[in-house]
């Protein structure tokens, strides 16, 4: 398969756009990216919607992106990308190593995925992985991620219902909102806190919001 290392004659820069709400966070990585002579950066947003908006004006040939931004989260920002250009590359940037965060924006498209807190050398590495069609997945967050696909996911009622008991509501308020009987929601946190390996519903949060099944 052609990349686009291949496409590119040699004189010519790989062309990368970054997506992240904290301007620290693009400015240093834009910085250490120039200063490889290879790349040119063509193009930066601070939330999901400018992301979208400059990757249709510059084409980038990687887009590094946020998941959790401002107006437009990054999973969404990708499935417009990838919907509009099958084969964008995008890589992943977050704070997060919740395994439901990143599964959904590899979900997505996603090609590559790094945490914020990564050495230079291996957002080196993952660029130029990327860059030749490879995915990018490292080892700690492929084994979150294996453990979310082989793991009980939550169905869709019982995520609904975790996020009432995250904002602090007993069952029988729950039960009210959702109009089913308290005992019907005493089953369902049963089988939640056995599927997040949990013992008391604060525990449960704590694993959810951690794994990015719900919002901190």
């Amino acid at each position: 398969m052609q990349t686009i290392l291949d496409r590119l004659p040699p004189v010519a820069p790989l062309r990368i756009m970054i997506a992240d709400d904290h301007c620290v966070v693009r400015a240093g990585i834009a910085s250490l990216l120039n200063d490889l002579g290879y790349v040119e950066i063509v193009g930066q947003a601070s939330n999901g919607l400018e992301a979208v908006e400059q990757w249709r004006k510059h084409k980038p040939d990687i887009t590094l992106m946020d998941l959790r931004m401002p107006e437009m989260g990054g999973v969404e920002a990708i499935t417009q990308i990838r919907a509009e250009k099958r084969d964008a590359l995008i890589v992943i940037l977050t704070t997060f190593d919740g395994d439901e965060d990143v599964f959904r924006g590899m979900r997505a498209g996603a090609k590559g995925c790094l945490l914020k807190d990564t050495t230079p050398e291996e957002l080196i590495s993952c660029i130029r992985c990327v860059s030749f069609g490879r995915s990018y997945i490292p080892s700690s967050v492929a084994e979150k991620l294996a453990n979310r696909l082989t793991g009980d996911a939550l169905t869709a009622r019982e995520a609904e219902i975790l996020k009432h008991v995250a904002d602090g509501e007993a069952n029988k308020l729950i039960a009210y909102h959702l109009n089913i009987a308290p005992g019907t929601v005493k089953k369902y946190l049963t089988s939640i806190l056995s599927k997040l390996d949990a013992t008391s519903r604060t525990g449960a949060v704590s694993v959810a919001r951690r794994r990015g099944l719900i919002e901190s």
